[in-house]
């Protein structure tokens, strides 16, 4: 099965004494309230400036890299959105669309090997005046092509060279197999001249701040501990400008964000709520627009067959069968708009076309099955004694973990917890940060091997991308990598799965052989029974916007109300 390689025990464990902070042991038993320090969000005066729009959102905190798992966020994308050059951005019908502000050109030059030649604008350049060049290509490349925790890596491990001319406007990208997902590439570049050789690398890449932006605007100030990040029009933008001046994003909690919507404090508001936040919403009236916007991530459960105790199918199973999938969705949406996107596939997410139903109906882990999962435990060589499952003495013993940063997931991580404490299996819950979370799950385990690292993650829950291209999402979910000089096989996801037997299915889908809803109806169903993810819900946002401002709406697939910032319009109300 799998063991993790001793030159990586030394990383993991460091890792691993960060998260022991946050791990609370127990079965049973509530986990020790995550504690953190907050400041007050900001409370200003109205804005009567109409070149000024606000907009309430329930978190600006970052990391704010959208290439990496661990910092999908509402405000990831905004500020992605608003700041960073894409080749191609989704259109109102969710097929990509050139942006002609950046590029003259992209297009399939040849076929042999698979080429792609991009031809970016002359004046398209970073605030701080260097241009927007092939060396952000192969930056983003670089970064994305050899890691787990990012979005797409699928895709970009299919570039076997990057080249460039005419000063680096021209950039011709070779694959080593045709792809016809390719149009999801190089979004959201990044100023390779200033991230290159920045202190701390990639795992420091925009935690905290933007070196340097490409879009319409760029950041006057941030203030994550007031709650506050002020926005301003990119004065080196080389297009037409944006209707609005400056964008001021500040946080709320759910009343916070009605009370400022309701008193002109706010005129745009997107934020995650719950029934109650809704209902909050929707008592302002009718003149207040609501709507609600998926995002391109999936609540769900990742089973890692990587450690001791889920290395067997048949425990994996057991887990899956004892879960309330219902009560799992409950708790993380609080019966909130993205209970209406429960994610009942496994690689399209509901918001997303061709999306339909391949969870099985009439077993889990769409239904919870007691006696189905003791007798999966008995087969594993299990006996319940006392309450609690026994193999050779020893209890079934797993480790949970959920982001400390995220409130739905914490939810989820103590439901989770209880279900199995009930069900006899004893449960750890630890609550690392969402990076220090995606660290530990990416440490690369070489395939059909099992690690004996105490403390290791056996359960862990968290939002997966679910954007761009499907069979990129197919193979970043559940495909292998080749890794280091031996090539040998490692899981390409971080629930530590990697099966060869369907790779070659998987890798037909992304290179374009077969279609991807053939490629589905073959895999899903066995990838279902092998109990790794279990999906929950589609992540959303409530939109909320008052009657003075115009162009505002939930944007284009995936992409979000921020996409169409350059339309918004405030008048007097």
């Amino acid at each position: 099965m799998r063991s993790r390689a001793g030159s990586l025990l030394g990383a993991l464990v460091a890792v691993l004494v960060l998260v022991s902070l946050f791990a609370t042991a127990c079965t049973g038993t509530p986990p020790v309230p995550v504690v953190t320090t907050s400041v007050p969000p900001v409370s200003p005066g109205l804005s009567t400036d109409l070149g000024e729009i606000v907009v309430g959102m329930d978190s600006v905190a970052g990391g704010y890299n959208p290439h990496k798992v661990a910092d999908q966020s509402a405000i990831t994308s905004a500020m992605a959105n608003l700041m960073l050059p894409s080749v191609f951005r989704p259109a109102a019908d969710g097929t990509e669309q050139l942006d002609k502000t950046l590029m003259v050109s992209a297009d399939v030059t040849n076929s042999k090997p698979y080429t792609v030649t991009y031809q970016l604008r002359g004046d398209a350049s970073w605030s701080d005046g260097a241009p927007v060049a092939a060396e952000d290509f192969v930056y983003l490349w670089e970064q994305l092509r050899g890691a787990q925790g990012v979005v797409d890596g699928a895709g970009y491990r299919l570039i076997s060279n990057i080249s460039a001319r005419e000063a680096g406007k021209v950039v011709e990208v070779t694959f080593a197999q045709p792809y016809p997902g390719w149009r999801t590439l190089f979004a959201a570049l990044l100023p390779a001249h200033l991230l290159k050789d920045a202190p701390g690398g990639w795992a420091s890449a925009l935690q905290d701040s933007f070196p340097a932006t490409a879009g319409q605007f760029s950041v006057k100030t941030m203030d994550v501990g007031r709650g506050e990040i002020i926005l301003q029009r990119n004065d080196r933008y080389w297009e037409t400008p944006a209707l609005p001046e400056r964008l001021v994003l500040r946080r709320g909690d759910q009343t916070d964000l009605v009370d400022a919507l309701r008193t002109k404090h706010d005129h745009v508001v997107l934020a995650s709520t719950d029934s109650v936040g809704v209902e909050q919403l929707k008592a302002l009236g009718s003149a207040i627009k609501i709507y609600t916007v998926p995002r391109p991530t999936v609540a769900s459960v990742l089973l890692r067959p990587e450690g001791p105790e889920l290395s067997d199918g048949h425990v994996r199973s057991a887990i899956a069968a004892f879960l309330d999938r219902d009560q799992l969705i409950a708790a993380g949406t609080g019966g909130g708009p993205s209970a209406r996107l429960r994610a009942d596939a496994l690689v399209l997410a509901p918001s997303r076309s061709g999306y339909k139903a391949t969870i099985p109906a009439d077993k889990w882990p769409a239904k919870k099955d007691v006696s189905g999962a003791e007798g999966l435990l008995t087969e594993a060589g299990y006996k319940k004694t006392s309450g609690v499952w026994l193999k050779d003495g020893r209890p079934l013993d797993v480790t949970v973990a959920a982001p400390a940063d995220n409130e739905p997931y914490q939810k989820m991580a103590q439901e989770l917890q209880r279900e199995l404490s009930a069900a006899g299996v004893q449960v750890r819950l630890v609550s690392p940060t969402a990076a220090q979370l995606v660290t530990l799950l990416a440490a690369p385990v070489p395939q059909g091997q099992v690690t004996n690292t105490e403390g290791a993650i056996d359960i862990a829950l968290l939002p997966r991308p679910a954007g761009g291209d499907p069979a990129a999402v197919l193979a970043d979910d559940f495909g292998c990598m080749r890794s280091g000089e031996s090539a040998q096989y490692t899981p390409a996801n971080l629930a530590g799965y990697c099966d060869t037997g369907q790779q070659a299915a998987i890798d037909a889908a992304l290179t374009g052989a077969t279609l991807l809803p053939d490629t589905l109806s073959q895999l899903e169903p066995q990838l279902w029974r092998d109990a790794i993810v279990i999906p929950l819900y589609q992540e959303s946002d409530s939109l909320a916007v008052r009657p003075e401002m115009s162009g505002v709406g939930v944007g284009a697939p995936l992409a979000g109300p921020f996409s169409g910032v350059a339309g918004w319009q405030r008048t007097r109300g």
